[in-house]
């Protein structure tokens, strides 16, 4: 017998045990955070309640800035303006009867550095609490949380207008409306306010890490421009997608202009196509999602209200067009094609 052969189950073994190891070292840093958390809390709630009862000012936190950092020489967070963010954030988030400790908050359960990110640029409890509640079921990184607050993602989320409370079940009706937004904000397509569909579509699909960022959690893109065959006439879907949560196609067509009622019978058509075409048996019923320059939101419900495929309207924001004066001076899209042409 050859004991130097690896046993038949040995992949899935070692398999198993790197995902045990991943997850020791995700509850170690989970409780190491928690613990920098709790104790830059309680720094903060002491220079609080000191402040209060001694009157301290701000010449104290200079001073203990420097004898921290000169007890401590090799750990990092102990400046006085991070001592004072320390004070804000115990000032933020005080005890209560309902959360008595720091560690049940899921801001403990954040780096110190996304919590100075709620801290400076959010207002209330209750925006922060919800940031944070995103952050942590979707792992944001810091970067991705500040662009989310920028971009007002609280204030957006769950805005379109759908007729999913008609259509789909009552669990995937919310989970349906809360995946999709009002705007949606493509600021990162440098291509001016008045480009066509199929450009909006190349810039998305060449930008297909922000633009998935914008979607949101869940979907998995699928093809531009995915084309079924339906009665022997070849029609054109603008983008499709596939979300893991919803488990489903679904469908977003582009308009550079107002919404008007007959969109949506082509999405729906769409959808009726999708759904015989490529949708299996294990998958939920498609999803369409008109994506408009501008739309009214009455007329919109009105041409969702009798329709029986689950749609949503939204409208999109480019970002801001070039100067005028600039903007002559640059070739357009349709120069380019020629210039290329003629090469």
């Amino acid at each position: 017998m050859n004991s130097n052969k690896l046993p038949d189950n040995y992949p899935q073994w070692l398999a198993g045990l790197k995902r045990q190891i991943a997850s020791a070292q995700q509850r170690a840093a989970l409780a190491v955070n928690q613990e920098l958390i709790r104790l830059y809390w309680q720094l903060g709630a002491d220079i609080l309640q000191r402040q209060t009862e001694q009157g301290w000012g701000s010449k104290v936190i200079e001073r203990l800035a420097q004898d921290l950092q000169q007890a401590f020489p090799d750990l990092k967070g102990f400046s006085a303006r991070n001592i004072k963010y320390m004070r804000a954030f115990a000032e933020a988030w005080p005890i209560t009867a309902a959360s008595p400790s720091i560690v049940q908050q899921p801001v403990a359960q954040i780096p110190w550095g996304h919590n100075l990110v709620l801290l400076t640029k959010l207002k209330t409890p209750e925006q922060r609490l919800w940031y944070a509640h995103k952050t942590i079921a979707h792992g944001w990184s810091r970067s991705v949380l500040v662009h989310q607050i920028e971009s007002g993602l609280m204030q957006r989320e769950g805005q379109a207008v759908s007729n999913f409370s008609r259509n789909l079940p009552d669990l995937q009706s919310e989970l349906a409306q809360a995946t999709l937004k009002d705007p949606y904000i493509f600021d990162f397509l440098s291509i001016g306010a008045e480009a066509r569909e199929r450009d909006i579509e190349q810039a998305l699909t060449q930008h297909i890490t922000q633009f998935l960022l914008e979607l949101g959690a869940g979907f998995a893109y699928v093809g531009r421009q995915v084309e079924l065959n339906v009665g022997g006439d070849d029609f054109y879907l603008d983008l499709l997608f596939y979300h893991l949560k919803l488990r489903c196609y679904v469908v977003v067509e582009l308009k550079t202009g107002d919404f008007k009622p007959e969109h949506a019978g082509q999405l729906s058509f769409y959808l009726s196509a999708v759904d015989a075409r490529i949708k299996s048996e294990q998958d939920a019923s498609s999803i369409g999602l008109l994506l408009c320059k501008t739309r009214n939101k009455l007329v919109a419900e009105y041409a969702l209200r009798d329709n029986n495929k689950p749609i949503g309207v939204a409208e999109y924001q480019l970002a801001q067009a070039l100067p005028a004066d600039l903007e002559n001076q640059l070739p357009s899209i349709e120069q380019i094609e020629r210039e290329l042409e003629g090469d």
